[in-house]
């Protein structure tokens, strides 16, 4: 036994006093960073533990797992059926066989372990982020990065504090064609840009009023909330619906409003607003839904930029012909970047001047697994991070302030009022009743902390 893993045991006997005394609730104890670090030899694989395999998180799995520099080596989820299934879907894309934890704690104390992948609710997003990197882990967290704007800034300071990488999955930023267009645009291909427009259509049907009923015996609710003050288990929360909860889920504008927001910053070189509004509701159906189904959020930028974002989640007809995209608009034409790997540039009269497709098509309403051959790219790049030092595509900080710009388009639309924005931090001004929604109440013993 190496000194590490004597290191680690010793600690956790040390600590199992106070762990017992601590409920299911209670945090990860704090650990040292540096008693985690592990440096990869070049041809050693990276060993990765998914957080939430129930859908998104299984494709990740199978995704990270078909990678040779990469062996998952934990299935983490408060559902043992989605831990079954993820098991048996590894089993014919890696050598090795994963072990599944209920906890993602428990796989936290692995110290042979690299990273952790966060798949979990928005609201675990962070809290999970933290913890891995205090545990010494890297991260790739789906989007959104937090849940709230006060978490997102922790997160940055964190990355920084523990030295570990954080790639949040905006996986349009490693996507070859995107990437293209973004640089044609950058270079002038259609002038200044000064206008940019994004949106999502979907289907989505009604979730209907949920009762309360006992909680299934193949889910841990308790740790299912974490962070999340208690509420009581209704019948038509899991596993999606929690999205459309303001306690848990960000709505339909950062599940996948995110996504559009992080091109159209990108693209146009902007960073924090000057001013945003939000107008919209849940118009569609009578029932459990809290967040917009029909939302559109507006932000200004100080440099004679403005971007406008809208979610349909009831109905879906495509604008552009796509379900998912971004159009920018500049003195000598416009860019299409629809919801594929592909973009087109236009003349001011609409006539097409250049286009770029892949030949491999995607779906971007599948919430499972869009692309995956796209994505495996942006796994990729994280894995360069970790292992050579690459720049990460979608980095933590750019992470949380494309997070942000869709927060406060949520937090302006839960107020009823535009709100007037510091664009050097991004922070909300002269609006206590807005400022209240920068963060979060957590439940006793799982409040974040830096340490």
């Amino acid at each position: 036994m190496n000194h590490q893993s004597k290191s680690r045991r010793n600690f956790i006997k040390k600590t199992a006093a106070s762990t017992l005394a601590v409920s299911v609730g209670g945090v990860l104890p704090h650990f040292s960073a540096k008693s985690y670090g592990r440096i990869l030899g070049a041809n050693e694989k990276v060993k990765a533990s998914i957080m939430g395999v129930n859908s998104r998180g299984n494709a990740l799995a199978t995704n990270f797992a078909q990678q040779d520099i990469c062996d998952v080596i934990h299935i983490c989820d408060v559902d043992s059926r989605a831990i079954s299934k993820c098991l048996k879907d590894l089993e014919d894309r890696q050598s090795i066989k994963a072990k599944g934890f209920t906890d993602f704690r428990k796989s936290l104390e692995d110290p042979e372990l690299d990273m952790l992948v966060i798949a979990a609710p928005d609201h675990w997003h962070a809290p999970g982020s933290l913890l891995a990197m205090q545990a010494g882990k890297h991260v790739y967290v789906e989007k959104p990065c937090s849940h709230n704007p006060k978490e997102g800034e922790m997160l940055v300071e964190a990355a920084s504090k523990y030295t570990k990488i954080i790639q949040m999955g905006n996986q349009r930023r490693s996507w070859p064609n995107v990437v293209e267009g973004i640089n044609a645009l950058k270079e002038g291909a259609i002038g200044r840009v000064y206008f940019g427009k994004g949106w999502y259509t979907n289907n989505r049907p009604s979730i209907g009023t949920g009762k309360k009923v006992a909680v299934p015996e193949w889910l841990d609710w308790e740790l299912w909330q974490g962070p999340a003050p208690r509420k009581e288990f209704k019948d038509n929360l899991i596993h999606y619906n929690w999205h459309w909860h303001w306690h848990w889920g960000t709505g339909e504008a950062l599940n996948n409003g995110t996504h559009m927001v992080d091109l159209m910053r990108w693209g146009m070189e902007v960073d924090l607003p000057t001013k945003v509004s939000s107008n919209g509701g849940r118009y569609r159906y009578q029932d459990d839904w809290e967040t917009p189904d029909t939302q559109i959020i507006n932000l200004e930028f100080g440099d004679n930029k403005f971007i406008s974002w809208e979610g349909r989640s009831c109905n879906g007809k495509n604008n552009e012909g796509s379900s998912v995209g971004v159009v920018f608009y500049g003195e000598k034409g416009s860019i299409l970047i629809p919801g594929g790997n592909s973009y087109t540039i236009f003349d001011l009269d609409g006539k097409v001047v250049k286009f770029k497709e892949d030949t491999k098509e995607i779906d971007p309403r599948n919430a499972t697994n869009p692309a995956e051959h796209l994505d495996a790219l942006h796994i990729r790049n994280t894995f360069e991070a970790i292992k050579n030092g690459e720049k990460l595509n979608a980095d933590i900080d750019s992470g949380h302030k494309s997070t942000l710009l869709v927060q406060l388009g949520n937090i302006a639309q839960r107020v009823g009022t535009s709100l007037k924005i510091n664009p050097e931090n991004g922070h909300i001004i002269e609006n206590d009743e807005a400022q209240k929604l920068w963060s979060r109440s957590y439940e006793p013993g799982w409040e974040m902390q830096l340490g």
